[in-house]
Parts: C-alpha cells; sequence; structure tokens
C-alpha cells in the first residue's frame, strides 16, 4: 500500500482553514478518486518537537491506495486542475508538498502490564 501526502508549511499568519479543508476538500478529492481510495486523514501541526516551536508544517492531508499506480489512474489531469484550483479556498500559502510513500507496517502498541 501506498499513502500520498500533502504538506502544508507553517507560516506565522498564514491563513487554513481546517473546517473547510476537513468538510468539503478532502471529501472532493476522496470522491474523484472513487472505489481506488482506501482511506484518507488529515493532521493538524501543534508543534515542532522542543517545547514551545512552531510546527514545521500547519496540516497534512493524507490518502492510501493499494499502489502509486492505483493512485496515477485516478489522479488525471481533470481531477488535478480541480483539487489545486479549490486550494486558495482553505489556505493562502500555494498547493503544497506531495509526498508518496510505501506503507511498509502498522504497529500495534500494548498495554502495560
Amino acid at each position: 500500500m501506498i499513502k500520498v501526502s500533502i504538506l502544508y508549511p507553517y507560516r506565522e499568519g498564514g491563513r487554513f482553514d481546517f473546517d473547510y479543508y476537513r468538510n468539503v476538500h478532502m471529501p472532493l478529492a476522496a470522491k474523484r478518486f472513487g472505489a481506488t481510495l482506501r482511506g484518507w486523514s488529515i493532521d493538524a501541526g501543534i508543534n515542532g518537537g522542543p517545547p514551545d516551536t512552531k510546527p514545521p508544517f500547519v496540516a497534512a492531508g493524507h490518502f492510501v491506495f493499494d499502489s502509486v499506480d492505483a493512485f496515477y489512474a485516478v489522479f488525471t489531469p481533470a481531477v488535478a486542475e480541480e483539487l489545486i484550483g479549490d486550494i486558495p479556498n482553505y489556505t493562502d500559502g500555494g498547493n503544497g508538498t506531495i509526498f508518496i510513500s510505501e506503507i511498509d507496517t502498522l504497529g500495534q502498541v500494548e498495554a502495560a502490564a
């Protein structure tokens, strides 16, 4: 399985509308990706590691597919144009950075005895 992540850098004073991103943009993308999409999630940046530091990213959106080919089959030029055209509705920070990764494992944490 692969994950397609879109990372939006943190900018002091930048605008990112999480309600719009969560309730409009991501469901729109999911609808366009159709049955090949295995799941999606979003992250809201809250910290950069050390206490009281800014996060490197204000947000990240993630989409899971069976393969890179499955993603590219649904991420057509028309879909890309529509989704990119929607970006100004939720951020003034540009398109973000796309990162495609292979999901290797998902670990589980066992409860302490």
